[in-house]
């Protein structure tokens, strides 16, 4: 299968960062949830994810850092077509998601 890998840089430390990507999971559950829930088990720092789109299962992990999440998805091949957009849009609100705000 394709996979779909990234890393996107942050300065908000380790347990920020994890709170935030699991806070973004359960957004993803209730907002898309009717198109099918998004499973994800953490071990450690590293969440491995699940999720069923249009017949076709997309698994994956996401390993949190000191400064970065890394992301690595496993696409099958009629998903891996529309890649290059995802890719795009997933680290443009991953930006949004991991950037710094002040408390």
């Amino acid at each position: 299968m394709p996979n779909l890998s990234m890393s996107i840089p942050h300065q908000l430390g380790r347990a920020e960062a994890r709170q935030r990507v699991t806070q973004l999971l359960g957004e993803m559950n209730k907002t898309y949830g009717g198109l099918g829930k998004v499973e994800g088990t953490w071990q450690g720092d590293t969440m491995n994810f699940s999720h069923t789109v249009a017949g076709f299962s997309v698994t994956g992990q996401v390993a949190v850092d000191d400064q970065a999440v890394r992301l690595n998805v496993e696409l099958p091949w009629p998903l891996a077509m529309l890649a290059g957009g995802v890719k795009e849009k997933i680290e443009k609100e991953g930006q949004k998601l991991l950037a710094h705000r002040p408390k």
